[in-house]
């Protein structure tokens, strides 16, 4: 199936814009991680976790609502194995006893013919989450340079290589710009935890892939057409490959839409990053990505 039938764009001239657009939101972003800084998890900043086990089943939703006053923040609430047993995170900074008798005040209140045992009590200790933030960002480090080498190896030029990763990079600044602004205006919890990061690397993950596509018809219509101009071929490659970039991203938006959805309150944040992907990743193979091999081959032919 091909939605675009001989597609004669002019991505070039559009690149332009992109330059733009692009600008503005690394701009913000940077701004905004800076000014506001990130919205760190209970994983990643320390905090107290219950375990709390109840006679019938129970709504997180509506436990996480009570307890959003006596702690001074929004907890994380999830099921924890079965509907009658509820995990509870929370970063307030009163003593483990005091914040448990909080949850259990709260319960009673909430749940007056369902009480509530609290089965499990854990501090995760700033060391922890210092070692935790550590490991997310070196993984993410990490990402970029294997991936760097492998383009650099599948392609055997470095220029493509520069492209992928301005790309990536792009991408997963976005997306944490935009959690950063929006962090206190959505409904749902936008803090950074485990999950988020595994939502960037799939961003990343995503994103490569849409860009390898492209570089891929690059390098073939490179051979083909030997005596076209550089900017003429990578716009001719673009337009090959546009009917393939817009169904994947179109289906692979309906699928994490339908997470956001359905997919309850624990997973809203995860799959908004990978909304935020999709859309970021798509723009990003088409803009950012080959407009960077543009401007690299362009200085080295001045050179």
């Amino acid at each position: 199936m091909r939605w675009f039938e001989n597609p004669d764009f002019n991505f070039l001239k559009g690149h332009k814009i992109g330059y733009y657009v692009s600008g503005i939101l690394l701009v913000a972003s940077i701004f905004g991680i800076l000014t506001k800084g990130l919205q760190y998890g209970i994983d990643f900043k320390g905090g107290k976790e219950f375990v709390l086990e109840f006679e019938q089943p129970v709504d997180v939703i509506d436990i996480r609502s009570e307890l959003s006053e006596p702690l001074d923040g929004t907890p994380v609430v999830k099921l924890f194995g079965s509907p009658e047993e509820v995990l509870i995170r929370t970063d307030n900074p009163k003593d483990i006893s005091e914040v448990q008798s909080l949850i259990t005040n709260a319960m009673s209140e909430l749940y007056p013919d369902n009480s509530a045992t609290v089965i499990k009590t854990d501090i995760v200790g700033a060391r922890f989450a210092d070692d935790l933030r550590r490991g997310a960002l070196n993984a993410i480090i990490f990402a970029l340079i294997v991936i760097f080498i492998y383009i650099l190896i599948r392609f055997k030029d470095w220029t493509y290589s520069a492209g992928a990763v301005a790309a990536l990079f792009h991408d997963v600044l976005i997306v944490v710009g935009v959690f950063t602004f929006l962090a206190d205006l959505v409904p749902f919890s936008l803090q950074i935890d485990q999950s988020i990061i595994a939502a960037f690397l799939t961003i990343v993950g995503y994103s490569l892939n849409d860009t390898v596509v492209v570089f891929d018809r690059i390098r073939e219509n490179k051979l083909l057409y030997k005596t076209m101009d550089h900017d003429e071929m990578v716009n001719r490659s673009l337009n090959d490959t546009l009917s393939r970039t817009v169904i994947t991203s179109v289906t692979t938006f309906f699928v994490v839409t339908i997470l956001f959805i359905f997919g309850g309150e624990v997973l809203k944040g995860f799959s908004f990053a990978l909304m935020l992907g999709v859309i970021i990743g798509t723009y990003s193979s088409l803009f950012v990505a080959s407009s960077t091999v543009v401007e690299i081959q362009r200085y080295k032919e001045k050179a």
